[in-house]
């Protein structure tokens, strides 16, 4: 009866929600083919087979997360964050940060676009970053410090690092923070920040729920700004092999050749945290038979969700969207690359399934003051800006950095105007935004146009994830700033309506509500 209560869930709601966020983005591409970027036929029946494999993957994947890497996460985050042995309690947490890292799958396609770099060399570094600063996410949350004053410090580190590195490696760097945080950390690393909260009764403990991801996407940016002063850059990246279908036939053998790498790859990005959720199962005994059969369910379905995802976006997403990219700049006007990126972009991160989870742990950790549909309209808004910048920058080879500094100053000094709480979600939503369709959509999108304008594919292109992750930073924030200018007017219609109420019998909590 449980297993068919989740299948019924499955094909309920969370089948309609990733309806919803894929469809428009097959709607554009649809368009596109047939007016600015036509494509061959074949190309065309592969995203198509990928669109309906992405709807599976998207919603298995949902549904899976929520039921298996939330609860250990969270559990885990109890367990070490009432420890009272500080220096065990950061050890777990840097191995924690260590290994889901390493397993990410984001993490191996940026990999593959720096030649400069062996890619276990790369993504071990981008790893060290995590579990550092997963360790240090640990630690603010103990001592109860403001993420912004952390944020402020660490990136004003990285903005003095990048004096210092070549400048073909400054969009790699940012990217990487944007790519670790994908589908596996995410879920896992945020229920974590849960569980570290639970411990907490104070008004603070909100707060404590957010800025993990935040941090962790730092660490990885540190890290790859220090490994390349040891490394000569290349201007180029690693080209892409597109493989042209002639026929339907041939489309759909596409998918059926490459899932079986992509079971292996998802086994071997699962199967750490399955190991973690044993071993602590041993160790403290905290879920019961039905709990332990629930959550090895909702690993199944995590599984699956991922090896269809992942083959959908790579097989299905990515091939469309570098054609898509030189079509424009071949057929059309290489101006049109803005206007169109930026409606891409407006709906490509709605079908992250890493921000299904945030959304969900947002709504509820704030009983609902800060809803789903806001945190999606902020998300949206914020990546469609950064997109358009983006190709901007791909059309005019205008440097990364002065993007950067005025953007994350622009969010940094946003934080102290703003309830900490959303400070925490913004910080969190740019690791979220840059995942896997990002990496596989939006960033070939960007290399087929470079290619075909003749920039410098490393530094012009790559930036696009770092565009992406910067942007919810602002986004989210201003949308903190308007519900808390917003709940100060019914404030003040309050006092007027009953006239002898004193200040101090209305005060505002941590989201700005009354």
């Amino acid at each position: 009866m449980q297993g068919k209560g989740l299948l019924s869930k499955l094909f309920g709601g969370v089948v309609n929600e990733s309806l919803k966020s894929v469809l428009p983005i097959f709607a554009i591409v649809l368009v596109l083919c047939i007016s600015v970027a036509p494509i061959n036929t074949g190309i065309l029946v592969q995203f198509v087979f990928g669109t309906i494999l992405l709807i599976v993957g998207m919603s298995f994947f949902t549904l899976g997360s929520g039921i298996s890497m939330e609860p250990l996460g969270e559990g885990i985050g109890v367990q070490v964050g009432k420890s009272k042995k500080i220096v065990f309690s950061l050890i777990v947490c840097f191995l924690l940060g260590l290994i889901i890292t390493i397993a990410e799958p984001d993490l191996q396609v940026l990999a593959e676009q720096v030649p400069s770099i062996h890619n276990m060399v790369l993504i071990i570094c981008v790893a060290v970053g995590v579990g550092i600063f997963l360790a240090i996410a640990l630690w603010r949350a103990k001592k109860g410090i403001r993420l912004s004053k952390l944020l402020i410090v660490f990136y004003a580190l990285i903005m003095v690092l990048t004096i210092f590195v070549p400048s073909n490696f400054i969009p790699t760097a940012f990217d990487s923070g944007g790519v670790t945080t994908g589908p596996i950390t995410v879920p896992f690393i945020m229920a974590l920040g849960a569980g570290f909260a639970v411990l907490r009764n104070d008004n603070k403990s909100r707060e404590s729920s957010f800025g993990l991801v935040a941090l962790c996407s730092v660490g990885p940016i540190l890290s790859v700004l220090l490994l390349s002063l040891f490394f000569s850059p290349k201007a180029e990246t690693t080209q892409t092999t597109i493989i042209i279908a002639q026929n339907t036939k041939e489309a759909f053998m596409q998918f059926v050749n490459a899932l079986p790498h992509y079971f292996i790859e998802v086994l071997i990005a699962v199967a750490p945290i399955i190991g973690i959720f044993l071993i602590y199962q041993l160790i403290f005994r905290r879920f019961h038979k039905h709990q332990m059969l629930r959550m090895s369910v909702g690993f199944l379905y995590t599984y699956i969700g991922l090896v269809c995802f992942l083959c959908a976006a790579n097989v299905g997403f990515m091939p469309v969207g570098k054609l898509i990219g030189a079509g424009i700049v071949e057929n059309s006007s290489e101006w049109l690359l803005i206007p169109i990126g930026m409606l891409m972009g407006y709906f490509v991160v709605s079908a992250e399934p890493a921000v299904h989870s945030l959304k969900k742990q947002v709504e509820e950790v704030t009983n609902g003051a800060i809803s789903k549909r806001s945190i999606g309209l902020a998300l949206s808004i914020g990546v469609a800006t950064a997109v358009g910048i983006a190709m901007l920058r791909v059309v005019t080879g205008i440097p990364i950095m002065p993007f950067l500094v005025v953007g994350y100053t622009i969010a940094l000094v946003i934080s102290f105007f703003v309830p900490p709480v959303y400070t925490g979600i913004a910080f969190d939503s740019g690791g979220v935004a840059s995942g896997p369709m990002t990496t596989t959509f939006m960033l070939p999108f960007a290399v087929g146009a470079c290619e075909v304008i003749g920039g410098n594919v490393m530094t012009d292109a790559l930036g696009i994830v770092a565009m992406i992750a910067m942007a919810p930073l602002i986004a989210i924030q201003v949308l903190g700033f308007i519900s808390r200018a917003n709940q100060r007017r019914k404030l003040q219609k309050t006092r007027q309506e009953l006239g002898m109420v004193s200040d101090d019998m209305l005060y505002f909590n941590e989201e700005g509500a009354i």
